[in-house]
Order: structure tokens, then C-alpha cells, then sequence
């Protein structure tokens, strides 16, 4: 038995495996074959903007274009196999981990990316915090399933061993993380936004086999990709037993040496226009207009600090909403879950917002979600809806809600950096 709890053999188990990369001289540029995950991805203006910058960018495959969902698949599996026919794509010689690193000025972040085996939530080996729609999942499935890849890796985060500085040395993973880093990476590349991207393969016995050994005992949160990770264990369900469906392609990062950012999800409420909304509030919501989007933020930030808070746009104003009735609020949110989920604005926003003052049904036709604020303003100005701004959970509240085993609302959070899509890939046919 470990520190943590558990038997050494019920902890992460990560596998290298052989990765299917761009081959570089086949494309304009490896920053021009990326994309963003699928689900952050803003369509249709994002989504041509990343078809164009290259006639190879991933998102042919991970977002495919056709008349129907069947259609959308089999087009990804023929490009797909296109693009490996072609050499455009090609599978490394032999089994890695893969060091990932990503940098933006003083941000640096690194990580192991590898095949993990998928385990039971029963289990409490990977923790998830979110909720997950069952349209999207059965997308991801249907997607996986024609094409036989994992295109993007889940981002998972855990608690190493390792100091959180170079005066604290880490160890296990931690520490081939950084002899990796030493040397001459696979490639290097710089996207769009600024990030610099580096990939380095980790294929020695001694290597791989220290940091399996650390990872062992230890536990994982979801910090994006949910509904990837419920995609997996649905398609494991599908192909039970030993083989490459009782994996998936997954970046675990240590947030005691590399902390990741923490950002809130936003919803646009696409056919209820902003005086209908803040009608529907009077004597539910203290409701106030605040100048422009900077100070409107600072605004929120600091009402959320005390309770729970919103920010509506879609007008050319923004308007704070803070101060619930607490009546209201008890009266709609669930009473079956603990304190800190029933306080959260996410909880408070679809139970009490929502599904009683606004009657807004949880369907992609009513509410898209959005994870960057000016886009989510863009888009409700641009469609006559509303935007609901929201402000960031504090990590440590996410992580101890995932250790009870309590999910929050869909889309609560958004954890970054999150890995660049396209630069390495697992495919479950190639050994």
C-alpha cells in the first residue's frame, strides 16, 4: 500500500507507444498543421481559418465537413489514410513516452504524453469534475470508431513528488522530464498564439520504466477533455479485453512543478435576446451596468469573490448580475450535493438560471459554449442573444469535488494550456 491509498498496481499506468506524426517536409509548417481541440475551435469562422492556413491541418480530420455525421466520418478515415498513403503522415520508428513542453514569455509547461489504461471511475485512478453531454460523446465515439485514432490527448493533471522549483530536484517522472529536455527535441514549432511547441521522444527501458514506477501510485484529474475520456471507456465497452482499446492518449502534467491556468467556460444563449433576460431577473438578481469589458471583469471578479456572479452581454453594454435571492436559490438548487457544489455559479447558473428563470433548455440549438470572453460577447452581439460570463473556479475546489466523486455542471472550467492538436497522434491499428 502507497502514501495515497491505493495498491501501486491500481494507480496511472502509462504505456509508450508508436506515434503517427506530420512528417515536416510534406507540409508548409508544423505551426500551420495544428489546431486548437476540437471543442475550442470556433465555427464556422475558426474552423476555415484553420482549413485554410494549410490543406494538411488536423482539423480535416478532427472536425471533417459532409452533409451527414456518417459521411463526416468515413471523409476523416479517407484522408486519413490519404495522408499515411502520401507520407504526409508517418508512425516513429518505435515506441516513445513523448515529452511535451509548451512556452509563452514566463509560462512553461511540460508534461509526459503516453497510452494510459483506462480504468473504472469506481476505481479513483482518473477523476473527472464535469458532467458530459451524450450527443457530443456519441460524436467522438462515432469518429473514433471509423477512424481507429486518438487524435487529441486528454490533459490530466496530478501531484508529483518533485519540487515546484530547481532548488527542490524532481524525481521519477519529474526527473526524465528534464534529462529529456536536455537534448535536441523532435521538432520545435511556434503557433499563431504565440506558444512555442516541443516534442521530444523518450525511448530508453530505464527511462520509460522510472517513470511508469512513479506514476504508479498515483491518481489524475480530468482537466480537459471529459467527453474524450468518456469516449474511450465507451468504445473500451465495445472492445472488452486486452488490446488497444483499453487505452488512450493522454498529457499528464505535475501541477506541483508546472501549475496550469485556470478559465471559465461561457455560455451564449443564442435565442434569448439580453432585455428579455435582465427582465426576467427583477427582484430575483441585483443587476448593474458596468462600462467597458475590462472593468466589467474586475467587476465580476470581485462580486464573485463574495457570492455568486454573472456578467450579461449582447447589447454593447455589460451588465453584472450578483446577489441571488436566496430563497430562489434554495428552492432550485439540488439539495442531494455538498456545500461547495451547490455555491458554485455553474450549479447556480443552469439550475436556477437556466431551468427556471430563463427556461432555456441545455441544447446546442439554445446555448453554446465558448471558452474565450470576446468571442462568447462576438457571437451573442452578432446572433441578438446573451452572453453569460463567467469567472474561474479555483483549482483546489475542482480537484476536492472530484475526489468525493462529485461531477460539476458541464463546461465548469477550462484548464490550459491545452495541448496543440496534430502534433503527435496514437493510432490503435499500428503496434
Amino acid at each position: 500500500m502507497t502514501s495515497s491509498g491505493r495498491h501501486a498496481d491500481n494507480g496511472l499506468r502509462l504505456f509508450p507507444f508508436r506515434g503517427v506524426r506530420y512528417v515536416p517536409e510534406r507540409v508548409g509548417s508544423l505551426a500551420a498543421v495544428t489546431s486548437p481541440p476540437y471543442d475550442v475551435v470556433v465555427r464556422p469562422d475558426g474552423l476555415l481559418h484553420l482549413e485554410s492556413a494549410d490543406p494538411h491541418n488536423i482539423v480535416r480530420l478532427i472536425l471533417p465537413q459532409a452533409d451527414t455525421p456518417a459521411a463526416r466520418n468515413e471523409k476523416a478515415a479517407a484522408t486519413l489514410s490519404d495522408w499515411l498513403s502520401d507520407g504526409i503522415l508517418a508512425a516513429d520508428p518505435e515506441p516513445a513516452l513523448y515529452v511535451y513542453e509548451q512556452r509563452d514569455g514566463g509560462l512553461l509547461q511540460r508534461g509526459l504524453i503516453g497510452a494510459l489504461a483506462l480504468t473504472t471511475p469506481e476505481e479513483g485512478v482518473v477523476l473527472p469534475h464535469e458532467d458530459v453531454m451524450a450527443d457530443i460523446v456519441a460524436d467522438r465515439a462515432a469518429l473514433m470508431r471509423t477512424t481507429a485514432v486518438n487524435f487529441e490527448p486528454l490533459l490530466l493533471t496530478y501531484r508529483g513528488s518533485g519540487g515546484a522549483t530547481e532548488a527542490k530536484a524532481p524525481r521519477g517522472a519529474g526527473a526524465v522530464i528534464e534529462r529529456t529536455t536536455a537534448g535536441p527535441p523532435l521538432l520545435a514549432t511556434t503557433t499563431e498564439d504565440g506558444f512555442s511547441h516541443r516534442l521530444w521522444a523518450v525511448t530508453d527501458p530505464a527511462d520509460i520504466a522510472e517513470a511508469q514506477a512513479d506514476l504508479a501510485d498515483r491518481q489524475a484529474l480530468i482537466a480537459d477533455g471529459h467527453h474524450r475520456w468518456a469516449t474511450y471507456l465507451r468504445l473500451h465497452g465495445e472492445h472488452p479485453g486486452p488490446g488497444p482499446w483499453g487505452y488512450g492518449l493522454v498529457l499528464l502534467i505535475d501541477t506541483v512543478r508546472y501549475p496550469l491556468q485556470v478559465r471559465a467556460i461561457h455560455r451564449v444563449l443564442r435565442r434569448l435576446p439580453v432585455p428579455e433576460a435582465l427582465a426576467a431577473l427583477h427582484g430575483a438578481f441585483r443587476v448593474r451596468t458596468i462600462g467597458g469589458l475590462p472593468e466589467a471583469l474586475t467587476a465580476l471578479a470581485q462580486a464573485a469573490a463574495a457570492g455568486n456572479a454573472f456578467l450579461l452581454a449582447g447589447d454593447g453594454r455589460f451588465h453584472l448580475v450578483d446577489r441571488p435571492s436566496e430563497e430562489l436559490v434554495a428552492r432550485t438548487v439540488p439539495t442531494d450535493h455538498p456545500p461547495a457544489w451547490r455555491a458554485l455559479d455553474a450549479t447556480v447558473l443552469h439550475h436556477t438560471l437556466l431551468d427556471t428563470v430563463w427556461s432555456v433548455p441545455d441544447a446546442p440549438e439554445h446555448i453554446t459554449y465558448i471558452h474565450a470572453t470576446d468571442a462568447a460577447v462576438e457571437q451573442a452581439e452578432r446572433h441578438g442573444g446573451t452572453a453569460v460570463l463567467l469567472h474561474p473556479v479555483r483549482e483546489e475546489v475542482v480537484r476536492e469535488l472530484a475526489r468525493q466523486g462529485v461531477t460539476m455542471p458541464r463546461k465548469s472550467t477550462s484548464f490550459g494550456p491545452k495541448p496543440a492538436t496534430g502534433l503527435v497522434l496514437r493510432s490503435l491499428t499500428i503496434g
